[in-house]
């Protein structure tokens, strides 16, 4: 039973026909053609001048793993307590830092 086309041959195309040789040829013709040529605009990445100072900025930070350890034993004991005014100005003050950068 034939459910459909194959995405490979188009409608009224007969496997085994002289037009399924044409269509198999100018397919591998095709495929030949995009991998001999230049690369594809779509295929290239640029970062923009965000993300360029974003990149440069991280490599500057320093992890604390002794810091870290105590935020473990502290979420680990439920002591840990949450200051969500000191989130709210550690994030303004982290934006406007980036604001800085970019601007800059």
């Amino acid at each position: 039973m034939k459910i459909g086309n194959p995405a490979d041959k188009p409608a009224g195309v007969v496997a085994g026909s002289p037009a399924a040789a044409e269509v198999a040829k100018a397919g591998q013709a095709q495929a030949a053609g995009a991998t001999a040529g230049a690369a594809d605009p779509s295929a290239t990445v640029a970062l923009s001048s965000t993300a360029t100072s974003l990149l440069s900025g991280g490599a500057a930070s320093e992890f604390d793993a002794e810091k870290v350890a105590r935020m473990s034993e502290a979420i680990a004991s439920g002591s840990f307590k949450i200051n969500p005014e000191a989130i709210a100005d550690k994030l303004i003050a982290n934006a406007q830092e980036l604001l800085v950068k970019v601007q800059a």
